[in-house]
C-alpha cells in the first residue's frame, strides 16, 4: 500500500528538478548550471538526481526531449481538428511557429547546437526523436490524403521535408542570430504557407473525409 505514494512522491520530484534544470539552463547556460543549483531550486537531493538521471547530461537530455518532441503531437492535433487540407496545414503551422519559437526552446537548441558540434550521438539521437518524428507525421497525414484520394504534386516525403523546413530554419536563424532580424508575424507563416499550398497542388482541395462536420 506504500509503493504507490512512493512512486507518486518520486515522479514530483522528477517533475521538480526537469522544470528546475530547463529553467536554470536557460537563464544561465548549460555549464554555469551546477546539478546543486538545480537542487537548491527544485529541492529533493543530488541522490534522486543520480538515481533518476544518471548524471547532469542525462538530464540535459531528459530536459531537451521532453521540450522539443511535441511537434509530433500538435500535426495529430491539428490533423484530428478536421478541416480541408489547407485549414489543417495553416493550423499545424500556427503551431509549429509558436513551438519552434518558444523561448526557452530556442535557448536549449543554441545549447544543442554547441553540444553536437563535439558528440555526434548526441546530435543523431536529437534529430530522431525531434524533427525527424515531427517530419514522419507529416509525410503520414499526405500519405493519409493520398488514400483519401488527394491529389498532391509532391511525394508525401518531400512534401513534408519543405513543409519542415520553413520551421527549422527559423528555429536555427533565431537560435545563431538571436531573433534580429528575423519577421515571426502570422501574416509572414500565412503567406509562406500559401505559397506552399500552392506549390503543392492542395489550395483548392476540400479534403473529402478528412472535412469536420459543420
Amino acid at each position: 500500500m506504500t509503493r504507490l505514494p512512493e512512486f507518486c512522491r518520486l515522479d514530483r520530484r522528477k517533475r521538480a528538478i526537469i522544470d528546475a534544470a530547463r529553467a536554470l539552463f536557460v537563464e544561465q547556460g548549460y555549464e554555469r548550471t551546477t546539478l546543486k543549483d538545480i537542487v537548491d531550486r527544485a529541492g529533493g537531493s543530488l541522490a534522486t538526481v543520480y538515481k533518476v538521471f544518471g548524471n547532469k547530461d542525462g538530464l540535459f537530455e531528459a530536459v531537451v526531449f521532453e521540450k522539443a518532441a511535441s511537434g509530433e503531437a500538435i500535426i495529430q492535433q491539428s490533423a484530428a481538428a478536421g478541416g480541408s487540407p489547407s485549414q489543417v496545414i495553416h493550423r499545424i503551422g500556427e503551431g509549429l511557429r509558436l513551438h519552434f519559437l518558444d523561448r526557452d526552446l530556442v535557448a536549449l537548441v543554441r545549447i544543442v547546437i554547441a553540444r553536437s558540434i563535439e558528440d555526434a550521438n548526441f546530435a543523431r539521437i536529437f534529430l530522431e526523436r525531434t524533427a525527424t518524428r515531427t517530419r514522419q507525421a507529416l509525410a503520414r497525414l499526405f500519405v493519409q490524403w493520398e488514400s483519401e484520394g488527394i491529389s498532391t504534386s509532391g511525394s508525401p516525403e518531400l512534401l513534408a521535408d519543405m513543409l519542415m523546413d520553413l520551421f527549422v530554419s527559423d528555429l536555427h536563424l533565431d537560435a545563431i542570430g538571436h531573433g534580429a532580424g528575423l519577421d515571426h508575424s502570422p501574416e509572414r507563416l500565412r503567406a509562406r504557407i500559401d505559397f506552399f499550398l500552392r506549390g503543392a497542388g492542395l489550395s483548392d482541395q476540400t479534403g473529402g473525409a478528412a472535412c469536420a462536420p459543420e
